[in-house]
């Protein structure tokens, strides 16, 4: 599609959104909202005409870009014929997107109850966790993301729970592995992986192993940095939680459908947790859908006990149109692979090149299309290139970064000191390399805040 600028229009679309829209995560009179006119595959534009490439996905959601014209399809074709209809009853679509799903999720997941997005799914694998041990607690990760509802901002491990965090939510953090800025002075990936599975037993051990119900954690950190676990830390978690009676979930929202080269992430390391969270990619964001898998010991607890929760759009009829006309392009055109080759064959070495041109770029870690650049000061020392949660002057060095590559025409995602790479899964060869080549440019910014 060819954008036709409409200034006008994008001004009154921006006034009204001013006037009248309140954006999450914001002080309302600081932000500046593009406003966009349209978007195809993996660009959108302004009404300007000005086109960006999009390496963010949204908010990592279009795995399959934008206004897939099959998906599309669907959504109009069920809303012709059944626009919706209450979770109690059998629906076709709803049906079929809990096949198709479950055909796809690690073990004996067999059995999927639908939720509105990725936080309360969250949530109720929490509330099935605690209801299926009995035990009050929960474990989670610093270093972590999972939702903006009051358990699931609990569990986050960043600075966007502080302002929520109570200290009543029965959430006990850890550190998780990270050897780039290892907690456990560790000097190569085996040591970080027995370090941080030891340091997360003596933890267990400290709050009273009967006491936890979960450990929530994301099978690889989304916007906390994209941090690849080592091998042996997930499997080492697996076999802490069956020595305990622990509840493991794993948290896929951002990691699922085909991020990683894989249908979920677990795949990588052959685990299988208890309960598993979704969103986002099920249906490339087309209509708001997120669930939970869930295993057949779990599922047995309310075979004759009912589970107590519930919600009004679970399993709509058109988000589960979209996840299975999502679910059916992503096998009919192969994008899980896809993901896999051109993030093993085009992104890995091309930001690994790039990591050794510019002095800004202090790591890269990544797989498929799931990456990150943690940016830094110093190389040597690994200072970060601006103080952990900044804001204002603070943060100068990373807007700045990130103008530069919006005048190139990329749209980047960053969150702190990292530039995430997360674009389409089934983005091109050609438009990655338009986006890499843009990300190189702006990069050169990043570089005069060095030392």
């Amino acid at each position: 599609m060819t954008p036709h600028p409409n200034p006008e229009v994008g001004a009154a679309v921006k006034a009204a959104d001013r006037a009248h829209v309140f954006h999450s995560w914001s002080a309302q009179e600081l932000i500046d909202p593009l406003a966009v006119a349209g978007a195809e595959g993996s660009y959108f534009w302004d009404y300007d005409g000005k086109r960006y490439l999009d390496f963010t996905s949204g908010l990592v959601y279009t795995n399959i870009g934008y206004q897939h014209p099959k998906v599309v399809a669907a959504i109009q074709e069920q809303a012709a014929h059944l626009t919706t209809f209450a979770p109690a009853f059998a629906i076709e679509a709803r049906s079929e997107a809990a096949r198709l799903i479950a055909e796809r999720t690690p073990g004996d997941l067999d059995k999927i109850f639908f939720t509105n997005g990725g936080a309360d799914a969250v949530e109720h694998a929490v509330r099935m966790a605690r209801l299926h041990t009995g035990r009050p607690k929960v474990l989670s990760a610093y270093r972590s993301y999972h939702g903006g509802t009051q358990q699931a901002v609990n569990l986050t491990g960043d600075p966007r729970r502080w302002a929520s965090d109570s200290a009543a939510a029965g959430v006990v953090h850890f550190w998780a592995p990270f050897l780039y800025r290892s907690r456990f002075y560790a000097e190569t990936e085996e040591q970080e992986c027995a370090r941080a599975l030891e340091h997360l037993e003596t933890t267990i051990a400290f709050e009273g192993p009967g006491t936890v119900a979960a450990i929530v954690l994301e099978t690889i950190p989304g916007t906390a940095g994209i941090m690849v676990p080592p091998p042996g830390y997930l499997a080492g978690v697996r076999e802490i939680c069956d020595k305990y009676g622990i509840v493991f979930v794993l948290d896929e929202v951002m990691a699922g459908f085909g991020r990683t080269g894989e249908w979920f992430a677990a795949g990588l390391s052959g685990v299988v947790p208890d309960l598993m969270t979704f969103a986002k990619g099920v249906n490339s964001g087309y209509v708001p859908l997120g669930g939970v898998a869930i295993s057949g010991a779990i599922a047995e607890t309310f075979a004759r006990r009912p589970y107590p929760g519930g919600l009004t759009y679970s399993g709509h009829p058109l988000a589960c149109a979209a996840a299975v006309a999502t679910i059916q392009v992503m096998a009919e055109e192969d994008v899980v692979g896809q993901a896999r080759r051109l993030g093993e064959t085009v992104v890995g070495p091309a930001l690994r090149e790039l990591a050794e041109r510019h002095p800004s770029v202090g790591e890269v870690r990544g797989v498929g299309m799931f990456w990150a650049l943690e940016l830094v000061k110093d190389r040597e020392t690994r200072e970060p290139l601006v103080p952990y949660n900044a804001t204002g002057e603070a943060n100068a060095p990373m807007a700045a970064f990130g103008a530069a590559a919006k005048r190139h025409g990329l749209w980047p995602f960053i969150n702190m000191n990292r530039t995430h790479v997360v674009p389409p899964c089934n983005v091109s060869e050609a438009e990655l390399k338009e986006g890499l080549a843009a990300l190189d440019a702006a990069l050169g910014v990043a570089d005069e805040y060095t030392r």
